[in-house]
């Protein structure tokens, strides 16, 4: 089973350093994991690009053999797991592509569980984390979408808009030209040379989406942002960032002009068995959007229904409380926001939805948090 997974990870990424991370192992293991199979059947199930990996002929005669079993062997798992989880502690299973806000979110879930065994597992692709959603593996799943490179979300997943539409900044070094502005335009950075990181769903492809449309065509270069910060300091790079990255020594974190990349939050979900059956009362995304503007694209939401697994500390077969999760998230997120200096000039500046959030606040509320309301601001 490791290994037909292994086959079909590496068929679904097209390429063998994304299918390593979502394995959970190094690429050079993956590769010798490969070799040896190949090995053993006696032919080449992959070819290797420049583009990335792609089934051979006898690869795609295996893969196709290869993905039933999985599916059978995944939903045996899953079944197992709900199954033990009617008698097990109570437990909650969030995911996250990565974000300042999930500290404060995990620790509003610990207070409102107590009892309840909270993990987190935190990985690059938005796209697995939604598949681990969908497969049971998760109960929730905090990701973002690049705009213009739109996620696959499967079926039975249901999203919740955080922010429709949060922008991305840069991050340069402090010596660059552009770092005295408190804006960036574009083209003040088109002699630079970007860095992303191919392991992020839809960045590249969203980066030269925006370049390409402000009539940029400055060198893309890879690698892995948890890396990034000595060459954006030393002025080899600039990268996009979210806006509430902290500025480290030598960095600076700067708006772009228009804010032309951008970026959806939301939460996902399984779809109680319930909402699937029930008639069709309107469109299921968002389910309870946090963006006013995304509330009136799609039309006031209804009531969410949350999926059908076990609520931490609720008795066994009771639905998760999706609501009560997105609510603690959307705390979590307004209070990391706030709290960077340079995401608060923003908001402030574009008077962002997000500033609803004053209105249902007092000041009583910012100063336990730290933090100074809207008319504070200069």
């Amino acid at each position: 089973m490791r290994h037909l997974r292994a086959l079909c990870a590496i068929a679904d990424t097209g390429s063998l350093r994304k299918a390593a991370r979502q394995l959970g192992m190094t690429q050079p293991s993956l590769t010798t994991q490969l070799r040896r199979i190949e090995n053993t059947i006696g032919g080449r199930l992959f070819s290797r690009e420049v583009t990335g990996s792609r089934p051979t002929p006898l690869g795609r005669s295996v893969l196709c053999r290869a993905r039933p079993i999985v599916a059978e062997m995944n939903a045996l798992v899953s079944e197992v797991r709900q199954e033990a989880g009617r008698t097990a502690d109570a437990r909650l299973r969030i995911g996250s592509t990565g974000s300042r806000a999930v500290v404060g979110w995990l620790r509003r879930l610990r207070a409102r569980y107590p009892e309840a065994d909270t993990t987190i597992h935190i990985d690059v692709s938005a796209n697995a984390l939604l598949q681990m959603v969908a497969a049971n593996q998760l109960d929730v799943a905090f990701v973002h979408e690049v705009e213009g490179a739109p996620l696959r979300v499967p079926e039975g997943v249901e999203r919740r808009v955080l922010v429709a539409r949060e922008p991305q900044f840069v991050a340069l070094a402090e010596t660059h030209p552009a770092a005295a502005r408190p804006v960036v335009p574009l083209a003040e950075l088109a002699a630079d040379q970007w860095m992303v990181d191919p392991s992020v769903d839809g960045e590249g492809p969203g980066l030269r989406r925006v370049l390409a449309a402000a009539g940029l065509n400055p060198r893309v270069v890879y690698g892995d942002y948890l890396t990034a910060a000595d060459l954006v300091a030393s002025g080899e790079v600039v990268t996009p960032c979210q806006p509430t990255a902290r500025s480290r020594q030598g960095v600076a974190v700067r708006p772009l002009h228009g804010d032309p990349l951008t970026v959806r939050l939301f939460l996902a979900s399984r779809v109680a068995p319930a909402a699937r059956t029930a008639p069709a009362a309107g469109p299921a995304e968002p389910v309870r959007p946090a963006d006013p503007a995304a509330e009136s694209a799609s039309g006031p939401a209804g009531p969410a229904t949350g999926p059908a697994t076990s609520a931490p500390g609720a008795a066994p077969g009771d639905p998760l409380d999706v609501d009560a999760l997105f609510g603690d998230l959307e705390d979590a997120y307004f209070e990391i926001a706030w709290a960077s200096p340079t995401y608060r000039q923003w908001l402030v500046r574009n008077e962002s939805p997000l500033l609803r959030f004053h209105d249902a606040r007092t000041h009583e509320a910012f100063d336990a948090m730290g933090l100074a309301g809207p008319a504070e601001v200069s």
